[in-house]
């Protein structure tokens, strides 16, 4: 039941990223170069949005915090999220988006999607050699912004949901505000 429903979700994620333009690569190289807002708007919202549900549904008991995780930084975390960067703006892809481009048809999406599959089995491949090097030393533990059950916070006796949601009511009025095109 479990793969039939990440399936469906999966279908209709990949869905909505089509029909909101991303997986269109010039879409996201006009948001990458802030010339084109309507994905930045999108995102924003989306994440505004999603992050006040979750945090208040978490409030209120309805959702259980005990399967959120927040993971430790590594030097090789911020290697890796620069190099996935330079990708995505030279590609016009993230993995996602580059997913979906393959689903459409794109002969560029399925290069994108093959030179991540690539790098993806060279990492594994080295992974045994390179697993006690500096790229796996820690730059910070498991702190987060706001008081949780499991978790150090940077303001202490603050229910994490307050300032979720008020960054999430932020990110909701930034994409409001925000002009769909800058010329």
């Amino acid at each position: 039941m479990n793969i039939l429903l990440a399936i469906i979700l999966g279908t209709v994620f990949g869905l909505i990223l089509q029909r909101i333009g991303a997986a269109d690569p010039d879409k996201i190289i006009g948001m990458l170069r802030l010339t084109d807002l309507h994905l930045a708007k999108t995102i924003l919202l989306a994440i505004g949005i999603s992050s006040s549900i979750l945090f208040l549904g978490m409030l209120v008991g309805v959702i259980n915090s005990g399967h959120l995780g927040v993971k430790s930084a590594y030097v090789g975390v911020i290697i890796g999220g620069a190099i996935l960067g330079a990708g995505w703006a030279l590609s016009g892809f993230c993995p996602g988006t580059g997913v979906v481009a393959v689903g459409t048809g794109r002969k560029d999406g399925i290069f994108f999607l093959l030179g991540g599959l690539i790098g993806a089995g060279i990492f594994t491949a080295m992974y045994g050699s390179i697993a006690k090097s500096f790229l796996f030393t820690s730059i910070g533990g498991t702190m987060t912004l706001a008081q949780t059950s499991k978790y150090d916070s940077m303001l202490s006796g603050v229910n994490g949901a307050v300032p979720a949601v008020i960054i999430g009511i932020v990110l909701i009025v930034i994409a409001c505000v925000l002009p769909q095109k800058i010329r």
